[in-house]
């Protein structure tokens, strides 16, 4: 059983990052859309932050995925 369990969580895996490869577009709504309910207000801490966790970067106004990591123009 335990084998079993390893092998559908290998699996769901791979098509997560089959889905976020081939359609990121689609990934980000599905992230969007599990996220959301997570970090309503009246949830509980561990919950908000599994929400922020699942969802997806913001998208900075210049089109960047928004890592925050860019360093400013000099």
């Amino acid at each position: 059983m335990l084998q079993e369990f390893i092998v559908a969580l290998l699996v769901l895996a791979a098509a997560a990052f089959v889905v976020h490869d081939r359609a990121p577009g689609l990934s980000r709504r599905l992230r969007v859309a599990l996220a959301v309910p997570l970090v309503r207000e009246g949830r509980p801490a561990w919950m908000k932050r599994a929400g922020r966790w699942i969802a997806p970067p913001r998208v900075a106004s210049n089109g960047c995925g928004g890592c925050t990591g860019c360093e400013p123009t000099r």
